[in-house]
């Protein structure tokens, strides 16, 4: 059956009257999934207005064992029809299935992170005897939820990603005004109307559906909204950034994540969280495997090993439970992945698995004899495709890992504990995983990048005090 939604403001789904009607199809098999009545500017303007009201009316004095318990009910709701939305997610994203379903299962845990954190102290007391002429004095920091937040979300993972800015938002007591990714809107409005189901008032999750290029800039511009948080690419995340002038901003944008395997490290181990990190969901991960490092000494060892692991991927129907890899979110991405194999090979790389596209799904691709200036090193491939390169030198590998326009998070595997933290000190990412591949990302650390990758932290504790403002407070005793 082909789901139809439109936008969702102040409770009420707004359709039809001559809105702009857009196709969500299945990257596997094309089949039409959904159509979806984008929202006009009227109606986002609509949905920020509404958005403002609730949160002076309602969300901001909310007591906080209530929006605990909200999040709750939305959890164990989600936790039930779990199966329900990660089907969703395999029709419109073309995610494996068993991937939805950790997705789905990550949604649940960012709500119950939510629910616990909202009943958190949010401030601290401030020691005023340390300065002088402090006696006498008490002094406190109080938290204050912002207002309306916009919230701009990915396709990759439509469920987890909108709930990493909605579930904080909303223990924050903020409102929110979501614009999901166009090609991924159905399980965004699914999860809108659960979070209704379990108690949130109308109108704080407000759902605008449509094209950045129309509702970017009167979303982000509004004077209503006083926090962006934006998930996607550097180059639409720095233009949010210009635009939103005073207001305060998140952006959790790309990589190419390195990870660096030296001559001690279990190769066991790292050759598993290689082929995962790499592969799952089609490379399409900003934290996705992109660049391995490996020590001269290990390096054909590491292939022996890697290349048959990597060849053996199911590749096909996301619906079949034996798929480890699905297609690219559309056969025009899948495209220019292909090309840009095709360009390092010109170049002199060499393809040693996969590099054949077969529709929208690309065979898991592992490149050698690449240099860092080939796009598929030093840009975001987005895709099935890792490149492998040697190395010999601590010194070396670090600088090479470095030598980037991003830096989110990075992996490193040895079995030398001082190494460990070295490289920690010194990879210019916002993460660093030892013995564990880059993709790994749990829901409760501060997680964002440097250099291009982003501004701010995402990870439910570190986003509710990106949408809080602190106050001080200070009372003179007598």
């Amino acid at each position: 059956m082909t789901l139809e939604i439109g936008s969702l403001i102040n409770g009420k789904e707004i359709a039809g009257g001559g809105r702009v009607k857009h196709e969500v199809r299945n990257p596997y098999h094309n089949e039409l999934v959904g159509i979806v009545h984008f929202g006009t500017v009227e109606d986002l303007n609509q949905a920020i207005e509404t958005a403002h009201g609730v949160f002076h009316q309602t969300m901001k004095n909310m007591p906080a064992y209530q929006r605990s318990t909200i999040l709750r009910q939305a959890a164990d709701l989600l936790e039930a029809r779990g199966e329900e939305f990660a089907q969703l997610l395999t029709l419109e994203a073309g995610k494996p299935i068993r991937d939805s379903r950790f997705e789905v299962g990550r949604a649940v845990q960012v709500l119950r992170f939510a629910s616990e954190l909202a009943k958190a102290d949010d401030g601290e007391v401030v020691k005023m005897d340390a300065a002088v002429g402090g006696e006498n004095k008490l002094g406190f920091i109080k938290r204050y939820p912002l207002g309306v937040i916009a919230a701009i979300t990915p396709f990759n993972f439509p469920l987890n990603l909108v709930l990493h800015k909605l579930a904080p938002a909303f223990a924050a007591g903020c409102t929110v005004v979501l614009k999901p990714a166009e090609k991924t809107p159905l399980s965004a409005m699914k999860l809108a109307k659960l979070l209704e189901e379990a108690g949130l008032p109308k109108g704080a999750l407000n759902v605008v559906n449509g094209t950045g290029a129309d509702l970017g800039k009167p979303l982000v511009t509004h004077p209503l909204v006083k926090k962006v948080t934006f998930t996607g690419s550097d180059q639409v995340g720095y233009k949010i950034r210009n635009m939103a002038l005073d207001k305060k901003v998140t952006l959790e944008l790309g990589s190419n994540a390195p990870n660096i395997i030296f001559s001690d490290a279990n190769l066991d181990l790292a050759v598993t969280g290689l082929v995962k990190g790499g592969f799952a969901f089609a490379g399409q991960s900003c934290i996705s495997v992109q660049r391995i490092y490996v020590q001269r000494e290990i390096y054909d060892q590491l292939l022996d090993r890697f290349i048959p692991l990597v060849k053996g991927l199911q590749v096909g129907d996301p619906s079949s439970e034996a798929t480890d890899v699905g297609p690219l979110i559309n056969e025009e991405s899948a495209v220019r992945a292909e090309k840009w194999i095709m360009k390092a090979v010109e170049q002199g790389a060499t393809v040693l698995a996969g590099g054949n596209r077969h529709g929208a799904l690309l065979e898991p691709t592992v490149l050698a004899n690449v240099k860092p200036e080939m796009t598929v090193v030093c840009r975001e491939v987005f895709a099935p495709i890792v490149a492998v390169m040697p190395f010999d030198t601590e010194e070396e590998v670090i600088q090479a890992a470095n030598d980037s326009n991003y830096g989110l998070q990075a992996g490193v595997f040895t079995a030398d504990i001082n190494r460990a933290f070295r490289l920690a000190d010194r990879l210019e990412t916002g993460g660093v995983w030892i013995n564990e591949v880059s993709t790994v990302r749990q829901d409760n650390y501060p997680y964002g990048g440097v250099k291009f990758s982003g501004i701010g932290k995402e990870g439910v504790k570190a986003a509710m005090e990106e949408m809080t403002e602190a106050k001080f407070i200070g009372i003179r005793l007598y």
